[in-house]
Formats: C-alpha cells, sequence, structure tokens
C-alpha cells in the first residue's frame, strides 16, 4: 500500500476555470497513458506540459486538458506522478477521476501524498507540518513562519542539535571503554560544556514556544468589563462588522462571541464575552461562568471602562486575571483623547489599539525571528521538553565521578526524542495524527 497508485482532485470542488487532478504511485505512467490513450511505445518527457484528450474506460473523450509527467525520484513525492489540469466544476473532474480509478488507482487519503513524500525523503516531519500550515494560514505572518520551517529552517536547527549529542555520545563512549582508575582519559569538564551547550540550545528554542502557539492558533484576545461598558461595540469596530448584538440594555451579550481578526498581518482571535456582574438571572449567570473561562485561557484581556469613571474595585480585580490592558471606550461621549482611549462610534483611537495590541501579543517575533525558529505545535512542544529533561537527568552523571553509562543512556534519550520530532524514527501513530488532518490531494 506504500507504493500503489493513488489518485485525488488538489483544488476545491466547484465551479472554477480549471481543476487540478493528482495521480502518483507504481505504474502512474501506464494508468496516466490509458486516460490519455496514448500507446505504449510513446515516450514520455519528464516536466513538460502536453495538451490532451481525457477519456474514460471505454476511450470516450470527455475533456481536454494538460497533463504533466514527473519521473521519480524528482516528484512531490518521490515517485512517478502526473497533474492534469482539466476544466473545473463537477463534470470533467468527477470523470477525470473515475478514469484514474478505473485505470487502477485508488483515491489517497487526507494527506496521502506528503505522507510518501516524507516516506521517500523529499521532506522531513517538520517540513510536512509547514505544507499543512502554510495552506491553513490566514495571515502573513502565520505564512511567513509556515515558509521557514518549510525551508527548512527548525530542520536545521534540531539536526545541528542531534549532531552534538551524538560527537557527546562519542565522547561518552570512549570514556567508557578507555577509563583510568575513576576518571577516563576525556577531561570531565569537556563533556560537561558540550552537554551545556546542546541544553541552551534546547532551552532557547522552547522558549519560543508560546509566541510560535500564538502565531499558529491565534493570540486569545477577551474582552471584558461591565454590563454596558463598550465592550460589543468594541468588538464590531475591530471586525469592521457588526458580529454582536448591541443596544444600550444591560446583560444584551449572553454567551460568548468569537470572531478571527486579521491584525494587520498577525492572528487574533477575538473574544466578545457577558458583562461580569452580581446577576440573578439563570442564563446571565451562565453566559458570565463561560465569560470567566475565557478570562482564564486568555493571552490578554481588554478591560473596557467608560471614559470619564474611574477604575472600580471589581475592575481592578478582574484585571488581575490575567495579562491585562484597560481601555477607555466611548471616548466620544466623555470628550476624551487619552492613551488606550476608544470610540467605536467615530473609530478614533482604534489604530492606536491595534498597534498596542500587536506590540504587547507579538512584539517578540522580531527578537526570535532571525535567530530562532518557532515551535508551533504542542507535538514540538512535548519533545524538546522531553528532550531537555534527559538532558537535566544526564548532567550528574557527567560530573567527576559521575555514571557515564547513564550519561550516555539519558544523552541517547534525547537524541530518540528528536529522531521522533523530526521523523527519523518511524511512528506509526505519529503519522497519522499529524496526516489525518491534511487535506486530500497534498
Amino acid at each position: 500500500m506504500l507504493s500503489d497508485p493513488i489518485c485525488a482532485l488538489a483544488t476545491p470542488a466547484g465551479r472554477s476555470a480549471l481543476a487540478v487532478v493528482r495521480l502518483s504511485g507504481r505504474g502512474a505512467f501506464e494508468i496516466a497513458r490509458r486516460v490519455l490513450g496514448w500507446s505504449a511505445d510513446r515516450s514520455i518527457e519528464g516536466r513538460r506540459v502536453r495538451l490532451a484528450d481525457f477519456r474514460d474506460a471505454d476511450g470516450v473523450p470527455f475533456d481536454r486538458g494538460l497533463v504533466t509527467f514527473f519521473p521519480s525520484p524528482t516528484s512531490y513525492t518521490g515517485e512517478d506522478a502526473v497533474e492534469f489540469s482539466c476544466h473545473g466544476g463537477l463534470l470533467a473532474p468527477g470523470l477525470l477521476l473515475a478514469a484514474l480509478i478505473a485505470g487502477g488507482a485508488r483515491q489517497a487519503a487526507p494527506g496521502e501524498f506528503t505522507r510518501r513524500a516524507v516516506r521517500h525523503g523529499k521532506l522531513d516531519l517538520l517540513e510536512a507540518e509547514a505544507v499543512a500550515d502554510l495552506i491553513d494560514a490566514t495571515t502573513r505572518a502565520q505564512g511567513r513562519v509556515a515558509l521557514h520551517q518549510l525551508e527548512g529552517g527548525l530542520s536545521r536547527r534540531l539536526e545541528s542539535l542531534r549532531s552534538d549529542l551524538l560527537d557527546l555520545l562519542a565522547l561518552l563512549a570512549y570514556d567508557i571503554d578507555f577509563p583510568e582508575e575513576d576518571d577516563g582519559p576525556i577531561d570531565r569538564s569537556r563533556i560537561r560544556e558540550g552537554l551545556d551547550r546542546v541544553k541552551q540550545g534546547v532551552a532557547r528554542l522552547v522558549a519560543t514556544a508560546p509566541l510560535g502557539a500564538r502565531l499558529r492558533e491565534g493570540a486569545l484576545v477577551v474582552l471584558a468589563g461591565r454590563p454596558n461598558a463598550g465592550k460589543s461595540s468594541l468588538f464590531n469596530a475591530l471586525l469592521g462588522t457588526n458580529r454582536a448584538l448591541v443596544t444600550e440594555i444591560p446583560g444584551t451579550t449572553r454567551d460568548a462571541v468569537d470572531a478571527d481578526l486579521d491584525l494587520e498581518g498577525w492572528p487574533v482571535r477575538l473574544v466578545d464575552t457577558a458583562g461580569l456582574r452580581d446577576s440573578g438571572d439563570r442564563i446571565e449567570r451562565l453566559g458570565i461562568e463561560v465569560s470567566q473561562k475565557y478570562l482564564t485561557a486568555a493571552d490578554l484581556i481588554l478591560l473596557c471602562v467608560e471614559a470619564g469613571r474611574s477604575v472600580g474595585e471589581d475592575e481592578e480585580g478582574w484585571a488581575k486575571r490575567g495579562k491585562t490592558m484597560i481601555v477607555r471606550t466611548k471616548a466620544d461621549l466623555a470628550g476624551l483623547d487619552v492613551p488606550m482611549s476608544v470610540s467605536a462610534t467615530t473609530g478614533a483611537g482604534l489604530d492606536r489599539l491595534k498597534a498596542a495590541l500587536r506590540s504587547e501579543l507579538f512584539g517578540d517575533f522580531n527578537r526570535f525571528a532571525d535567530l530562532e525558529p518557532m515551535l508551533t505545535r504542542e507535538r514540538h512542544r512535548v519533545a524538546l521538553r522531553q528532550a531537555a529533561a534527559a538532558l537535566v537527568d544526564a548532567e550528574p552523571e557527567t560530573a567527576a565521578g559521575g555514571d557515564a553509562v547513564l550519561a550516555a543512556h539519558h544523552v541517547r534519550r534525547a537524541v530518540g526524542y528528536l529522531d521522533e520530532l523530526i521523523g527519523v524514527v518511524d511512528v506509526e501513530a505519529v503519522l497519522g495524527r499529524i496526516f489525518e488532518k491534511f487535506c486530500v490531494g497534498k
């Protein structure tokens, strides 16, 4: 099943000018010949686009389009592969897929083309994840990070750390094989320095995890405050659309309303919550409980306080729930223009607020961007933290009088975690979880 021919529509289904259908695997060229009506002795030029008729299982033409052959190992998957460009819509792509399946191919599973690329060494596992992240990206910042990972930025950094660990293992092996009484011929300080260097490298990568997750998933920004504090109006103003219901009646927002916001190229998940107060209304109390959960999880709380009045004790308590920015709303009514004052009605102060949000949420990006690739997934964070823990376990054994065998064992554990992360170790469960969320045809 690892090399049997697979096919899939690589473009979205529906009305369109063109559609792309992919075919890859053992015998892909023979299947393509059948669909094209080409004889077995007709030569195939790799990577050359040709105009051809597409035929069904009975040899009847149903469309005319472009076909390109990609001989192994120079294709995306590393196998013989073919790409067909037919007319869009429902009919032509459906007939083309049916013809390929009748010719001996099967429908590809989600991510199967990229999974084969990993199998054949065209991509490592981190680069494959970056393919999915680039497809799913909705902001420039997400695309930038995904592209850097696709180009091997994170892979190269991890491979460098892995190489340093293997060098360390070589020193420990020499220390084990050629001991001199209690101390081996290798200066233990040299081993310790090597270990410290890798520990620092792993720590620098782990430090990027919070920002990396924020970039990939979107920073969670929660608007909180008393009823009628202007939260929903500010929510709509930031989105540029009337997403939340706004009235002068306190308690209008009964549940959390969320939306994705492209904050000048940065991904934000914006949440409008129910007004925080003591309420005898059961439904409103349920909404307030939901608000409390969002406040706990927020990357940043925008505490909305109407301009012209002081911050109450209850609001000061809410501000302590997490990282909080106090925003003075309804500035047009109070006639104020002070830092972090906004008017959802006139738009005054919105650009200033957006700049402050960008700085608060993503200000560390420039500090990391040119120095460290980002850890964007939980899988990355878990593996690096496990590797860091293994290196901590190795540390006391690298001191004078320590057990070099135990030190080597812990260093090998760290190497194993990096191997699993990059994909050097073939773990089917890991591959399954990663590729099941890919789109079909990629």
